[in-house]
């Protein structure tokens, strides 16, 4: 099932604070790089409940009339399983609340769409997501299991073939060789299927997690544990989308606006400050003190200018604490 234009739907996960304003971003960029996307946008949201003690619904008046104008739909959901405790289980949940039997693609709010989305060959039989990753889990201790075990645990916990997983252009033990992905983006022809298998995986590690597993933590990573294990599982892999499309030619994950002016590239940095620029987007964007800082009063390029985008540190903290050392870091 190749996308054709209004072919499939949209998602991002919108909440009180950062989430919130970083989704009118989103919508923004989407309506203006991809004016032919004619599929529906939503903001899921969550609702309050037990799981959270505070209300999560976006608050600010201002950026849910932004959303409405950019066409963006509000998709309450409920949290039965993570809330606050886990907020990265939101995107976990929400695909719970999604039309049943519709492609859809999950993004990160802190994402910009730089290009026509419906030229993205997505092909939502085989479901995919980021490879744009580092070797963030597991974390190999001395005396511990190694990737192999760790990895192979997990597989067989849910019956699937470990070894039609692996890269084998990589070298054994080597973080590359095994199915990981970043959770910012993924892909699937039907919502309910992806979210409930991803749900019960997740939910299984989380609660009965194998003896392999007794060092390592999932905090953070839990979503991206359980990812890897539902895309195989579904016939999806690393190689289900081709290349340099997502988070390249049109979308970037940048994940925090300090991270964006001081790696990449210029084209992102021109999408982000005219998207930014209408009155209107402007008007809220600027509530938010890093949006308003790293954009409007100009400090992103003074970050922009501290990095050589040739001669990037290999390790995203390194950046981090250049940025912090410098009284820029601001999230």
């Amino acid at each position: 099932m190749i996308a054709d234009i209004g072919g499939f739907d949209i998602v991002v996960v919108g909440q009180a604070g950062r989430l919130g304003y970083e989704a009118a971003l989103f919508a923004a960029s989407l309506r203006q790089r991809s004016p032919a996307f004619a599929g529906r946008l939503f903001v899921a949201e969550p609702q309050p409940g037990p799981l959270w003690p505070r209300d999560p619904r976006i608050r600010c008046t201002a950026t849910r009339a932004l959303l409405d104008e950019l066409g963006a739909e509000i998709l309450p959901f409920e949290s039965r399983h993570f809330g606050h405790a886990y907020p990265y289980g939101n995107k976990i949940e929400a695909l719970a609340a999604l039309p049943g039997g519709r492609p859809f693609v999950f993004f990160d709010t802190d994402t910009l769409i730089l290009d026509e989305v419906t030229q993205v060959p997505f092909d939502f039989d085989r479901p995919a997501a980021s490879l744009r990753v580092e070797g963030t889990w597991p974390k190999i201790e001395l005396y511990g299991p190694g990737y192999t075990a760790i990895w192979k645990s997990l597989y067989d916990r849910f019956g699937l073939d470990f070894e039609s997983s692996l890269d084998r252009t990589q070298p054994d033990e080597h973080w590359r060789r095994y199915l990981y992905f970043n959770a910012g983006f993924f892909h699937y022809r039907c919502a309910q299927t992806f979210g409930r298998r991803f749900l019960e995986i997740a939910l299984s590690i989380r609660d009965d997690p194998p003896p392999e597993l007794v060092l390592q933590s999932l905090d953070p990573w839990l979503d991206q544990v359980a990812l890897p294990l539902v895309i195989h599982g579904l016939g999806g892999g690393r190689d289900a989308l081709d290349p340099g499309w997502i988070d390249g030619r049109t979308s970037c994950h940048y994940r925090l606006l300090p991270l964006l002016y001081a790696r990449e590239p210029d084209r992102v940095v021109e999408t982000l400050e005219e998207v930014a620029a209408p009155n209107r987007i402007k008007a809220v964007l600027k509530l938010h003190e890093p949006f308003r800082k790293m954009i409007y009063h100009r400090q992103g390029r003074k970050v922009r200018a501290m990095f050589d985008r040739d001669d990037l540190p290999r390790r995203e903290q390194a950046l981090r604490n250049r940025i912090k050392r410098a009284g820029f870091w601001m999230r």
